[in-house]
């Protein structure tokens, strides 16, 4: 009589199980003293798909178990890029859960983080130190804005302007008149995080409509829309209606067609004009709003 054996394979099953928990976040929060161990071994085995759903869900409890984890994902040369940038992130949302004991040893390594020579390492140092009250990081990402890598640069804006410190606004402007293209258009793209300066921010993004540099006027325009409400800055939309970029035009008079019917009528004569401009999606609109009218 022979004896069957039935082989176990505890790679597959951890695995599965790590599978489980995915599909079924409820089935990781109902136990996280068992799961967070098993999620963390996982990791050894995971392919690079369930490493970035292992780390996400990680994430999700913001314990101390896992910042030191997910620091030694970012720090790790021989890691996927993309798997050291999510854990980057995830230990940015980790981080300010976590008590001052636990936080601040941690904390140290990624400030000295960003003055690594690898320009990959200060950029996930400076993309995990963006949180709100985390001033300790202002004066080291201040500097990083001056970095030699463009991408270094661009993480130092996003993290600065989540601090939570408006003061850092004078700074963002200096680099806003003296930065590469690229980076202004990040500054752009955050200056409306600085919940107390919104006017400053509004008259900023309508200099910028009259660049010289066609994409930053149109950054501006989009940004503008953002963040004021149907109605207000109408002078500046009428401007636009004479830009040479047809996407301005166009972006500029759907703006101006949100606005409430009684101020469109003292716009009249420029909205009509329109229904002759070259580009054709903007004679449409044009058309739409005196329809309106």
């Amino acid at each position: 009589m022979s004896n069957k054996i039935i082989q176990f394979n505890p790679k597959e099953r951890l695995l599965s199980r790590i599978d489980d928990y995915v599909e079924s976040p409820e089935r990781f929060l109902e136990d996280p003293d068992t799961a967070v161990p098993s999620l963390l071994k996982a990791m050894r085995y995971a392919d690079h798909e369930r490493k970035q759903q292992i780390i996400i869900l990680l994430g999700s409890i913001a314990k101390s178990e896992v910042a030191w984890p997910f620091y030694r994902i970012v720090a790790d040369p021989e890691e996927n890029e993309e798997i050291r940038y999510i854990a980057s992130i995830q230990l940015r949302l980790v981080l300010p859960s976590l008590t001052k004991e636990d936080r601040e040893p941690l904390l140290d390594r990624l400030l000295k983080d960003l003055e690594e020579e690898d320009s990959e390492m200060r950029l996930y140092a400076a993309s995990a130190l963006g949180w709100k009250g985390n001033f300790r990081a202002a004066i080291p990402l201040i500097s990083l804005l001056y970095d030699s890598d463009l991408d270094v640069m661009q993480a130092a804006v996003n993290s600065l302007t989540d601090l939570g410190d408006d003061r850092i606004l004078n700074v963002l402007l200096e680099r806003l008149e003296n930065g590469p293209v690229e980076q202004k258009r990040c500054i752009l793209f955050n200056l409306w995080h600085l919940a107390s300066k919104q006017d400053e921010v509004i008259g900023i993004y309508e200099e910028y409509l009259r660049h010289e540099n066609p994409d930053l006027r149109y950054d501006a325009l989009v940004l503008l829309r953002a963040v004021t409400r149907p109605g207000q800055c109408m002078n500046a939309y009428i401007t636009c209606l004479r830009d040479e970029d047809a996407r301005i035009r166009l972006l500029a008079l759907e703006r101006i067609g949100e606005s409430e019917i009684n101020k469109l009528f003292g716009y009249k004569k420029k909205i009509m004009s329109m229904v002759m401009d070259p580009d054709i999606e903007v004679q449409a609109v044009a058309r739409k709003i005196m329809n309106m009218l």
